[in-house]
């Protein structure tokens, strides 16, 4: 029997812990696809219904009791369609990540999730208990097999499923981006098909939580791993893709490919997704930061209003005896070119009124980087100040490259409820500061151009207490991306004195790490979820030992 079997994906953005509201979102994708007559299946994310990751959310029993709620109200609407949906499944003190698969009307099937990963940014083993058997629905006379994202990256279960008698295979993810992630996906996808001979639908989540991104990203390969569509990435909406199918095949047609971002691009609007959705999401009417004249404070603004849009953001600059003239120029033109609200606040009297106060207690000390910590920890009361005012969250300018190495004031300029720059070394800010004046020029060509400077102190330079960046972010990328030792980053041509002391200020820095606000993720390891070092350590490395 020969026939064409027609499939939407939708690539929504769940909201975790938002049980009612991602049910809606789902019930509304089911009806718009029936309304459009151009599917028999529609699918859902992984735990659409939940959001995902929903951590330890689902220990509470509240929460348990509205996924039922939801499972009941989904399975009325699907009348004369399927839809996949992605859920936490109870079974008395076990809980599975898991698919159910509604067929007009009815529940007709639970997959569970095989392969729990637990590695990088994930711990699916916390909570869930791996299934074990394949599951096979038809759909419209087509056997399809499910799986879920890391079932994907595993052979076995897509095995099982062929083995089963499956003649395609659907996916749902909620698979974070990551530089290349896409790439990966794409390429592991042609490896499954290539053993099962069959083609693989593969649906992701969209949108931010937390430190996360979801990037979308949904696509199909036909039997020999060939990528035949693409839904956009990090775009919110329903893909449609269909099948022909026969007595001994089914073949995918060809539908819209969209093409793969750049790095820059797509580094950028994982950005800039990551602040809108904790922004909006945590229900915050907009964001202040302070604007330094300074390039990790320009992109920060950039990213903010792209996410946000001018009126929800204010810039502050907060000037003191040290702040050049540029970096005033410079931030108001910013400010102007963005339209957003600005300031000019001086914090000559407060950091004076402080340094006053600590007069007879700090009598005959030197000035040190305690005096500089001031000015920034002055800026960071200021900019919190308005933040209690007005309800705007306080957007932390800092980069990866400080965080890693401590070139940051502990509740100073480290101040704030996010960190959009967060895993985004000083080389990848100069990038992307390009990239974003190469689709309309907002940054002033002198903040990229500019030696950077904390202007906490004359003439001051961020050469004076760091390596050049294009040194330490190569062995910072060697150290987190890698894990590579002390010699193995001198093997690659690093002074080896200037390798162990960027890794001893790694080591020593933990503790202000520990006390940052979240930022986005967008490498293969960054401070926050995947990075768990102690904070008391009594690890050197080798020349640390042989000098005691």
């Amino acid at each position: 029997m020969a026939g064409q079997l027609r499939i939407a994906l939708a690539q929504i953005n769940a909201f975790v812990g938002d049980i009612a509201g991602n049910t809606d979102r789902i019930v509304e994708a089911i009806r718009l696809a029936r309304q459009r007559g151009r599917a028999d299946l529609v699918v859902f994310p992984e735990l659409a219904i939940s959001g995902y990751p929903p951590e330890d959310l689902l220990f509470h029993a509240g929460f348990r009791r509205q996924l039922d709620i939801a499972l009941d109200r989904i399975g009325t609407e699907t009348a004369g369609i399927a839809a996949l949906v992605g859920f936490p499944e109870f079974d008395g003190d076990r809980i599975y990540n898991a698919a159910a698969i509604f067929v007009d009307g009815g529940k007709t099937a639970v997959y569970r999730k095989q392969c729990l990963p637990n590695y990088s940014v994930f711990d699916e083993q916390r909570y869930f208990t791996a299934g074990t058997s394949p599951v096979v629905v038809t759909i419209r006379n087509v056997p399809v097999g499910v799986a879920i994202c890391e079932d994907i990256w595993e052979q076995e279960p897509c095995r099982q499923a062929a083995g089963a008698g499956a003649r395609m295979i659907v996916a749902i993810n909620g698979s974070p981006y990551e530089l290349g992630r896409q790439q990966q996906r794409e390429r592991v996808l042609k490896e499954r098909a290539g053993e099962t001979g069959l083609p693989i639908v593969y649906q992701n989540l969209v949108g931010g939580q937390d430190e996360l991104v979801f990037d979308g990203g949904s696509c199909v390969v036909n039997a020999e791993g060939a990528v035949v569509m693409r839904a956009p990435a990090f775009t919110e909406g329903i893909y449609d893709c269909s099948f022909a199918f026969g007595d001994d095949s089914v073949v995918p047609l060809t539908g819209d490919i969209s093409p793969l971002l750049s790095d820059d691009a797509s580094i950028y609007t994982a950005l800039v997704t990551g602040v809108r959705d904790y922004v909006r999401k945590n229900g915050f009417p907009g964001v202040v930061l302070g604007l330094s004249g300074g390039l990790d404070s320009a992109l920060t603004l950039a990213i903010a209003v792209d996410a946000l849009g001018a009126g929800s953001v204010q810039a502050v600059m907060m000037a003191y005896r040290y702040t050049s003239k540029m970096s005033l120029e410079d931030a108001e033109q910013q400010a102007l070119a963005e339209g957003v609200g600005f300031q000019v606040i001086p914090i000559d009297a407060t950091v004076g009124a402080i340094n006053a106060t600590l007069a007879d207690l700090f009598a005959g000390l030197a000035e040190d980087s305690t005096e500089e910590n001031i000015q920034a920890r002055c800026r960071g009361i200021i900019l919190m100040a308005i933040s209690n005012k007005t309800g705007r969250m306080v957007l932390t300018t800092g980069n990866k490259s400080e965080m890693a190495v401590g070139y940051a004031t502990l509740y100073g300029d480290m101040v704030g409820g996010f960190a959009p720059l967060k895993d985004c070394t000083k080389t990848r800010v100069y990038r992307l500061a390009r990239y974003r004046n190469s689709i309309g020029p907002v940054i002033p060509d002198r903040v990229i151009e500019r030696p950077p400077s904390a202007e906490l102190r004359p003439d001051q330079k961020d050469s004076d207490s760091l390596p050049d960046y294009a040194i330490l972010d190569a062995i910072l990328d060697a150290l987190m991306i890698e894990n590579c030792s002390v010699d193995e980053i001198a093997a690659r041509g690093f002074d080896r004195r200037i390798v162990g002391e960027v890794l001893d200020m790694v080591r020593h820095n933990e503790y202000k790490r520990r006390q940052a606000p979240p930022g986005v993720r967008v490498s293969g390891r960054a401070f926050g979820r995947d990075w768990r070092y102690p904070l008391t350590s009594g690890y050197r490395h080798p020349e640390k030992w042989a000098r005691r």
